[in-house]
């Protein structure tokens, strides 16, 4: 339905400069409400929200249902913790062998150093291992020795075919594993 200009003309003459400023004052409203009190509404309900899950939380932390969460320097020493120590190096490299061994894969003869991280000073034991084996095998295998050894980081993987028609990847497989020192 179109209003016609001079029907509107007419009842803007009518209500002259006073209901003009009064709808002018009713629009700023308006705006102001849409544009500025919602926003801080949608703020206020999301903060109630936020506050509402800390009161649970902290309700779940009394009842003992939840752990407290740790302090910055808490859980650095919690991960210090959790890391082998140096000397057993040896017993996370035979795990990486045992589970090798589980999933029949080939693991030749590799190359092992021992480094101290200048940033963090934790020993790194980066190990260099040739693989072979069929690609569920070898995808087995790294889901298990990622898992089970946590403090070990998958850096580089390489894996080729001689032929195509083989079932039998050969590779090189790069980990660092991450010691404690103390």
């Amino acid at each position: 339905m179109r209003i016609p200009r001079l029907i509107l003309h007419e009842h803007l003459q009518r209500l002259g400069w006073p209901g003009l400023c009064g709808a002018s004052l009713l629009l700023l409203a308006l705006a102001y409400a849409g544009l500025g009190l919602l926003p801080g509404r949608q703020a206020l309900d999301e903060l109630v929200e936020r506050s509402v899950r800390g009161e649970q939380q902290l309700a779940r932390i009394a009842n003992g249902t939840l752990a407290p969460s740790m302090a910055p320097g808490q859980q650095l020493d919690a991960f210090l913790q959790a890391l082998p120590a140096q000397l057993d190096a040896t017993s996370a490299i035979d795990r990486i062998y045992a589970l090798a061994s589980q999933e029949r894969i080939a693991l030749d003869s590799g190359e092992y150093s021992l480094g101290i991280d200048p940033k963090t000073h934790l020993a790194r034991y980066q190990i260099l291992l040739p693989v072979r084996g069929s690609y569920p095998q070898q995808r087995r295998f790294l889901n298990a020795l990622l898992s089970e050894v946590p403090a070990l980081v998958l850096e580089d993987l390489e894996l080729k075919r001689k032929q195509i028609a083989e079932s039998e990847l050969e590779g090189r497989l790069r980990m660092t594993l991450y010691l404690s020192r103390w």
